[in-house]
């Protein structure tokens, strides 16, 4: 079973008081797929959301699908 979340990019963003920054990242469909019971390593197409935040119970968060 695979868990809830997990780490698939960090990137350390240092902010003033009000101020915003945008920033981007890339997926790739190696780094959504996983290995499994047997070994294989597969990729699941499906529904998936990502979350911003500074830990593991981020809100902010937007999802894509992947077919």
């Amino acid at each position: 079973m695979r868990p809830v979340r997990e780490l698939k990019g960090f990137e350390l963003v240092l902010l003033k008081k009000g101020e915003t920054k945008t920033i981007e990242f890339t997926l790739t469909k190696e780094e959504l797929g996983f290995y499994n019971n047997d070994g294989d390593f597969i990729i699941e197409p499906g529904d998936f959301e990502i979350y911003v935040g500074s830990n593991s119970n981020a809100s902010l968060k937007s999802g894509f699908t992947l077919r």
